[in-house]
């Protein structure tokens, strides 16, 4: 317990109960962190930050549109009005849309862009701001995929927004690195999520195989990516930036 006692975090698309997001705000809570969760689905994020604080922890959600910048203005003026500083930002929010590129419409492309890669510039750029500003560091750990690594059928979109997202956190890693302010990737695997019920419901053959395939021959959980997001967001990372984590059962490694 306390690894992030009394740190200011903010995790994106953190609406859903089954997700990355909300996995990831409740470890960081259940760590001793002030965590402030945002989603589209206000409903969402509220039950999710309701649990955190039924289970003893201080949390607020926030409803949040990543692509608009207005948007983030507004998230980052309440937690500069309510804390005054930001000690971590994961940038979680992301959609995906898998078409054969021969499907994938102009709309489809800068829809994930929008989503998975434009969003990630904008909470970034505010948090190196804020962080710079109060002199005291901070962690920055961007949602990336394995998709984002290499190349994967009907990810064109989102395999290209992805690889921008890991190749963008080397770079603000390497303008922030003697301030204390370090940026990293996170490349999920296949993780048990909604998503995955319905390719388990639509397609339940050929889901048995892409698990088949998997070296550990299971599907992710969302506690293991978040905590892979607990230690990137703690000092025991203290020395750690510019650096891509691949939590994918094996995969990448084949």
């Amino acid at each position: 317990m306390g690894r992030l006692e009394g740190k200011i975090t903010l995790v994106t698309g953190a609406g859903n109960a089954r997700g990355l997001g909300a996995a990831t705000a409740q470890r960081f809570a259940e760590e001793g962190a002030f965590v402030y969760l945002t989603d589209l689905d206000a409903a969402g994020a509220e039950e999710v930050a309701q649990g955190i604080r039924q289970a003893g922890g201080a949390a607020e959600a926030l409803v949040h549109d990543v692509t608009s910048e207005a948007a983030w203005d507004t998230v980052f003026a309440v937690i500069e009005k309510g804390h005054g500083r930001l000690d971590v930002l994961v940038n979680n929010a992301g959609i995906a849309v898998l078409k054969p590129l021969t499907m994938l419409t102009a709309a489809d492309w800068e829809k994930q862009n929008k989503v998975n890669l434009d969003s990630v510039f904008h909470g970034t750029k505010r948090a190196v701001e804020l962080m710079r500003r109060i002199g005291h560091g901070g962690s920055i750990i961007n949602m990336s995929s394995i998709g984002g690594l290499v190349g994967v059928p009907a990810c064109a979109a989102y395999g290209a927004a992805k690889g921008g997202v890991r190749i963008f956190s080397k770079v603000v890693a390497m303008e922030c690195a003697a301030e204390g302010i370090r940026c990293n990737s996170v490349h999920p695997g296949m993780i048990e999520t909604a998503m995955q019920d319905v390719a388990r419901r639509d397609n339940p053959d050929g889901f048995k195989e892409i698990v088949a395939s998997v070296p550990m021959k299971r599907l992710g959980t969302p506690l293991d990516i978040a905590n892979m997001n607990l230690f990137l967001a703690s000092d025991e990372a203290n020395y750690i930036t510019g650096a891509e984590f691949t939590v994918d059962g094996g995969v990448t490694a084949m």
